[in-house]
């Protein structure tokens, strides 16, 4: 909204229109404002620039009607007739029209007459007065229009000032020659620049390593890699680039520039995980205190920790748990599945790569997951499924903490604590020279074993009502237990899937269920039928060869559900060939198929 201190910004223009008014009309002329504040004027009224204008009734209605008013004889005219000082009244005709803007009045514009002859060229030529007036009222609104646009321009500009100056990155935009126009406090603090090395220069000039193209820009890249060497400043990074389009015309670019360690510092921030500790971890029997117990003394090591244990025991939970117990608690926790990357590509996520370092491989390079771990600790869950190649590499950087990364010209020394975890037999592996003998001491140096919940039972109940409460605020059901016969079902199976599976039947239970209690009918068909280790209302009762057969089998396809070669490793795990496997899976995919399409 314009304001009296907005109109004064104008006040020239209004001045030097109203004379120009006069100098066509030779009739004197007044302008006010929405306060009835004179604003400009001539003759008589230049001296009175400033003052309010009280009771001046034709004003006021061109101002609220918004409508252009002739008085031909103000001492006699109706609309005078509330004026204070129409007795008084010097001015022999008046014309006035409002100034308005989108809707809005903004004042009034005004030629009086104060004598017989200007009176009568007035009067005979009201159209042509009315119509200038007008284009006088229009042009005036332009120019409060011109002014609020600049103020708002002025606005805008402020705030994308303050705001690129806050920004975390550092910015500068340029325009297609490479000269710059703007830049930010973090850009200057980056390459430690000042302004004068900055303003009217060319940004060929001030980075040395974005280079000039043939073309004169460089407008096929989007992002690389710097390496800058200059004002006592050693800074290694990556930018982007961004070209500026208006209505379809290029007209520069903006770039910005993230260095190395600040984008390790936002990686870890986007992947800061809830604190979860060892008190968090549920069961109170002697199995889990003891485990628990364990693992809180590794936390105070720097020492490499092995933990194993069967699929679904929990091991990526107890690592998070360690290293929230331990002294960088602070710093990064980062994940790496080592069965669940190609084994080509595991290597580049490992380790790093420097750009060009191969075909295809992203400009800038890439940080690998060590140096993303830096001061902190890296898991390597599954590390049972990683090459023999990968583990000469990581036995590398266990012994001497420094990172080949592909590409590079030099090692970079790392500070990362390494947990590992599988549910594979190490040792066993050892032997058969699928796993190097040297990496697995260096792992093995703290051993934590998860218990399987078979071992643990005493814990099912403390876990079920803690699943139950999660699950069902999540699934926004009202359930408050399970009835005697579930419970009895849940602690007696042999939970080949371990909590991974307990989540997975109660979530399921969850939501099948009809009331507030979990009852036989919602839970999964596999745990119901005669597929497991007893009968559970006749835990003595003798089962049949086939139905121990068929309870094998599907442990086993559970164990090894999770990897790319489940039946031949599940075979493998029954002692019979692949073949064999699969004429037992036809005979008895009736009963076996209602068990996988529950899982």
């Amino acid at each position: 909204m314009i304001t009296m201190k907005e109109l004064e910004n104008i006040k020239n223009d209004i001045q030097n229109i109203a004379e120009a008014i006069l100098s066509v009309l030779n009739i004197d002329v007044t302008i006010v404002d929405e306060d009835f504040v004179r604003v400009a004027g001539t003759g008589k009224y230049i001296g009175k620039i400033g003052d309010k204008v009280d009771g001046y009734s034709a004003f006021k209605k061109s101002f609220i009607e918004q409508v252009s008013i002739f008085i031909e004889d103000p001492k006699n005219s109706p609309i005078c007739k509330s004026c204070d000082h129409i007795h008084g009244c010097k001015e022999f005709a008046e014309v006035c029209c409002p100034i308005v803007l989108d809707g809005k009045s903004y004042g009034v514009i005004g030629l009086i007459a104060f004598d017989e002859e200007q009176s009568k060229i007035m009067k005979n030529n009201i159209d042509d007065f009315m119509n200038f007036l007008k284009k006088m009222a229009d042009l005036i609104s332009g120019k409060l229009k011109a002014q609020i646009k600049t103020e708002e321009l002025e606005v805008e500009k402020k705030k994308l000032e303050i705001l690129l100056d806050s920004m975390d990155k550092a910015v500068i935009s340029i325009d297609i020659n490479g000269y710059v126009d703007k830049y930010n406090h973090k850009f200057k603090e980056l390459f430690n620049l000042s302004d004068n090395d900055l303003l009217h220069k060319n940004m060929f000039d001030v980075l040395n390593f974005i280079k000039r193209t043939n073309e004169n820009n460089f407008s096929k890249y989007k992002m690389g890699s710097f390496s800058y060497n200059k004002r006592q400043r050693n800074v290694k990074g990556i930018y982007n680039i961004n070209k500026i389009i208006i209505k379809g015309k290029f007209k520069g670019y903006v770039i910005d520039f993230i260095e190395k360690k600040e984008a390790i510092k936002n990686y870890n921030k986007m992947n800061k995980e809830y604190k979860i500790t060892l008190e968090n971890i549920i069961g109170s029997s002697n199995l889990i205190v003891q485990t628990k117990r364990n693992a809180l003394i590794a936390s105070r090591s720097m020492s490499t920790i092995l933990i194993t244990g069967e699929s679904g025991t929990g091991k990526e939970l107890f690592a998070r748990s360690i290293h929230n117990h331990s002294d960088r608690a602070d710093m990064p926790f980062v994940t790496v599945n080592c069965a669940a990357i190609p084994d080509n590509l595991l290597e580049s996520e490992l380790f790093g790569y420097e750009e060009g370092a191969f075909t295809g491989a992203k400009k800038g390079g890439k940080l690998g997951k060590f140096e993303l771990a830096d001061k902190g600790t890296i898991f390597l869950d599954e590390i049972g499924d990683m090459s023999l190649h990968l583990q000469a590499k990581l036995l590398r950087v266990l012994q001497e903490r420094e990172l080949d990364k592909i590409g590079g010209k030099s090692n970079i020394f790392i500070d990362v604590r390494i947990i590992a975890a599988t549910n594979k037999n190490l040792e066993d592996m050892v032997k058969n020279g699928s796993f190097r003998e040297d990496l697995y001491y260096r792992l093995n140096v703290i051993p934590i074993k998860l218990p399987s919940l078979r071992e643990r039972r005493e814990d099912i109940p403390l876990l079920i009502n803690y699943m139950i409460d999660e699950y069902s605020n999540k699934l926004g059901k009202e359930i408050l237990g399970v009835d005697d016969n579930v419970k009895h079902l849940l602690i007696n199976y042999s939970w080949p899937g371990n909590i991974r599976e307990l989540q997975n039947v109660i979530e399921y239970s969850i939501n099948m269920s009809q009331s507030k209690i979990l009852t036989l009918d919602c839970i999964p068909k596999s745990l119901t039928t005669v597929e497991d280790d007893v009968k559970y209302d006749d835990i003595g009762q003798i089962r049949t060869l086939e139905e121990l057969e068929i309870r094998e089998i599907k442990k086993a396809l559970d164990k090894y559900k999770d990897y790319k070669k489940d039946k031949e490793l599940a075979a493998k795990a029954l002692g019979i060939s692949r073949a064999t496997l699969y004429r037992k899976l036809e005979k008895y995919k009736d009963r076996i198929n209602v068990y996988l399409n529950q899982k």
